[in-house]
């Protein structure tokens, strides 16, 4: 055991199914604990595989509202804190340790799911004076991540959004949203609907290290054809693009996402803020020991020699020489495929307030 700022190096283990390899601390934590090989054999050769443990989230409030200038919503739900899919790269990881957990393996294994999820969302659409705005569904954590077919507090959601004729939009790196079509294809008809499906690698081995329990790249281009054979706006979000990693893929994830049937495309830059750089850095160490210094060094030309910046209007692309190529790769490839500029705007104006059980009957 150490005290805050003596830090030890984490002892890393690949799990198949895991993303993290190692439990690093939180920067929250006062004590920081790691393995000690004391020649007894204290350690073991091969621990044990970590299992997922789901627990409730007790939340009293569902929409949480932003004033961020450079995401393209207000308001949002998550309907999960944690996820199993367990992408090492994931932005959201450092929010585990306000739960005093490890941003490692204990965000991909320790999930909290919201089960009154559906109510509050209809008390906060009750509530007066409400003013509709789209939803963004899962954009912290994925609202369609291995849980979800078992506990369906997403779908639980939309129901509730499509009864209220609410506006939502969708980013998902998983084929579990295709289950969903039955409650979305009536969304989009009312236009109340986008989805937006990530695909980071079409590399199946990459994809297996890096995102470990989300589909496979191909899997996604499947769901983007399933939305959009179903009437789903729907656009490809090729994110994140990891220098000297899957870089040299962008071009082909946007043409094959385009003949899939994405409308739309962005992109967006690997961003390691907080412990998700150290665990990152784990990760390469493990699987790609010869790109780890190589990476870094690309992060740091494009944040002025550090390796993020979380200034707005920066933070999701960039800037330096590498940053522009690849923006001018990406604006060059859209046009040339024949992307929309953005989906169609969603409406607004058909929200509803449908009866419910108890109410009193409306006068005519």
């Amino acid at each position: 055991m150490s005290a805050e700022g003596d830090k030890p190096e984490e002892r890393r283990h690949a799990f198949k199914g895991r993303g993290a390899v190692t439990q690093r601390g939180g920067r929250f934590q006062q004590w920081q604990r790691t393995p000690e090989d004391d020649g007894w054999g204290a350690l073991e050769a091969d621990p044990a595989r970590p299992a997922t443990r789901v627990e409730v989230d007790a939340a009293r409030q569902i929409i949480t509202y932003n004033r961020s200038p450079d995401v393209p919503f207000d308001r949002s739900i998550n309907p999960y804190r944690g996820c199993e899919h367990g992408c090492i790269y994931c932005y959201a990881r450092p929010t585990h340790t306000y739960l005093d957990l490890s941003p490692g393996l204990d965000f991909e294994t320790r999930l909290f799911y919201k089960p009154e999820a559906a109510r509050l969302l209809e008390d906060a659409l009750r509530k007066p004076g409400y003013a509709v705005q789209p939803i963004a569904l899962g954009v912290n954590t994925d609202a369609y991540q291995p849980v979800e077919r078992r506990l369906r507090v997403t779908r639980d959601i939309l129901r509730v959004l499509l009864e209220y004729r609410h506006p939502v939009t969708l980013i998902t790196k998983s084929a579990l949203v295709e289950r969903d079509l039955d409650v979305l294809t009536p969304m989009a008809e009312a236009g109340l609907v986008h989805a937006a499906v990530s695909v980071t690698t079409l590399d199946e081995d990459l994809n297996r290290r890096l995102e470990p329990r989300a589909a496979g790249g191909r899997r996604r281009l499947r769901t983007i054809a399933a939305l959009s054979e179903a009437g789903v706006p729907t656009s490809v979000n090729v994110a994140p693009v990891i220098p000297f990693l899957t870089d040299h893929e962008l071009e082909t994830i946007l043409g094959e996402a385009r003949a899939a049937g994405a409308r739309s495309a962005a992109y967006i830059m690997l961003r390691v803020p907080h412990e998700v750089e150290g665990l990152m850095r784990d990760w390469l160490d493990t699987h790609y020991p010869r790109k780890t210094e190589h990476l870094f060094s690309l992060l740091r030309s494009m944040h002025g020699g550090s390796t993020y910046s979380s200034e707005f209007g920066h933070r999701m692309r960039g800037g330096g020489e590498y940053a522009a190529v690849v923006a001018q790769r990406f604006r060059v490839a859209r046009r040339r495929l024949g992307f929309e500029d953005s989906l169609p705007p969603l409406v607004c104006d058909r929200f509803r307030l449908p009866d419910r059980r108890g109410d009193q009957m409306r006068l005519f």
